[in-house]
């Protein structure tokens, strides 16, 4: 019996040992355990999920990480503002088919939300980061019952979709950590905000808190435009796409070589960053906001930012707006924006002008219309026919219509998209007449200048004539001598 029992002994701190040493299981099944001690590990090994400590922290929270990284990188963290502060922490799925994180003396610190429950439940960490719960018995295996890619924290992964699965609620958002030892939810977050009820015109903020801090420019087909820098350039080798219909809003991207490994962060602001393992850092290759005029609505209502201009302020009125507060402008004060020269005009003798604006990053579309089956020119008339229209264009292929005060313009290399802005027929109509004035001023100068040309070529001919005849009359009184 004793024989038996250190046997037995012997087995149970084995088994104990090499699960400690070789962390090579992806699963975990019902009745089985992940103990502080131990990790999961994808299948290639290039994601583990495990207990970890930040920074200066004593708290153990559970995440997953890259595995073959140097520098301990988070990218999901499942219990991140309900810490552990001992070795305790142990991971199962319990009765109800749910993944479970136990704490100390078995309390509930986290557990997943499934509705569905599965005949033979299944936990496992995939290649692209992502810990998914599933049933063994269904032989669709990307029939996900819950997974960590729809509760991201501060990180985007390739594969990942930020934005709202419309058919579930879900709105997928990263939020920052509160500190390096701290990855509770912080002050900002990063996200896709729709329009209410129609979700016509979806964009990307950045908050801190509830203000806005950056705005992504509109999807043109290829990238998000109007930020200082270009989505379309950091790295070459990632494929990005943004998908717009009735079940699902979001961004997302992917990588076209397995030997680069990418990600989005959120920080005080978003950088995309690329592992270079050469060096053993994270190199950021795109972050916004990326200069001043990124930040939202620096120069306030009505005017643009960006100034390339020597000794030139970076806010500019919009064509037909003038400061709201001159003195406060003068001073670099920009908030209170900028406000109408002249009222708009609804009569069909006197209608307003839109003017053209290119290479911008267009105004936020707090209050828009859109429509996709219009025109250029049917997009004019409609704005034109509304005393509140502020502004039109066209955002790939929808007719957009800008109400209210023009928020968030800036000039922008990439912008991609012209704005029409009104503009009151009394505001444009002494201009109108300065132009023929000076048109016809410049004319006459013309014509003047021409006269006293033709004048003086004129003189010089009657000159060379009477020389030259003069010249004659000498050579014939020589001969006849």
């Amino acid at each position: 019996m004793e024989f038996l029992s250190f046997l037995a002994t012997f087995v149970v701190l084995r088994l104990s040992l090499s699960r400690t040493t070789f962390a090579v299981l992806d699963t975990i099944r019902p009745s089985e355990f992940m103990s502080d001690n131990t990790t999961l590990v994808s299948r290639e090994g290039l994601f583990e999920l495990g207990f970890f400590t930040p920074a200066i922290s004593k708290n153990r929270f559970l995440g997953i990480r890259y595995k073959n990284i140097s520098v301990q990188t988070a990218v999901w963290v499942a219990n991140r503002c309900e810490p552990i502060d001992d070795s305790s922490g142990s991971l199962t799925i319990d009765d109800t088919g749910n993944l479970v994180l136990y704490g100390q003396n078995k309390r509930v610190v986290w557990s997943t939300n499934s509705s569905k429950q599965a005949q033979e439940p299944l936990v496992q960490l995939l290649d692209n980061g992502n810990l998914v719960l599933r049933d063994e018995k269904d032989e669709n295996t990307d029939n996900y019952l819950w997974e960590s890619f729809d509760y991201p924290t501060d990180t985007m992964l390739p594969g990942m979709k930020l934005g709202w699965d419309l058919r579930r609620g879900l709105n997928r958002r990263l939020s920052s950590w509160k500190s390096s030892d701290d990855p509770c939810d912080g002050d900002f977050t990063y996200g896709i905000e729709l329009d209410e009820p129609h979700h016509t015109y979806p964009q990307l903020f950045i908050r801190n808190g509830s203000a806005k801090l950056f705005r992504e420019g509109p999807w043109d087909g290829i990238s998000f435009s109007g930020a200082f820098n270009t989505l379309s350039y950091p790295w070459y080798g990632s494929d990005y796409e943004f998908v717009h219909n009735d079940d699902e809003v979001y961004f997302t991207y992917s990588v076209n070589s397995t030997s680069m490994i990418l990600r989005i962060v959120l920080g005080k602001r978003i950088e995309y960053k690329e592992w270079r393992e050469e060096d053993k850092i994270w190199h950021s290759y795109y972050t916004i906001p990326g200069d001043q005029c990124d930040y939202y609505g620096i120069c306030g209502a009505n005017s643009e930012c960006g100034s390339n201009e020597v000794n030139k302020p970076i806010c500019q009125c919009l064509e037909g707006f003038k400061p709201k507060n001159q003195e406060n402008w003068k001073v670099m004060h920009w908030s209170e924006g900028c406000v109408r020269n002249g009222s708009v005009s609804c009569d069909d003798k006197e209608k307003d002008v839109f003017l053209g604006f290119s290479d911008l990053k267009v105004p936020n579309a707090q209050y828009i219309w859109a429509n996709k089956s219009m025109n250029l020119h049917e997009c004019n008339a409609k704005c034109l026919s509304n005393c509140s229209c502020m502004a039109y264009g066209f955002e790939v292929s929808d007719c957009v219509l800008w109400f209210g005060d023009l928020f968030d313009i800036r000039q922008a290399p990439y912008g991609r998209q012209d704005v029409y802005i009104r503009i009151p027929f009394s505001a444009t109509a002494p201009k109108l007449f300065d132009e023929k004035e000076r048109t016809d001023r410049n004319h006459k100068f013309k014509v003047e200048r021409a006269v006293i040309i033709i004048a003086i070529i004129v003189g010089l001919a009657v000159g060379l004539i009477i020389l030259i005849g003069f010249y004659i009359h000498r050579r014939r009184r020589h001969y006849c001598h």
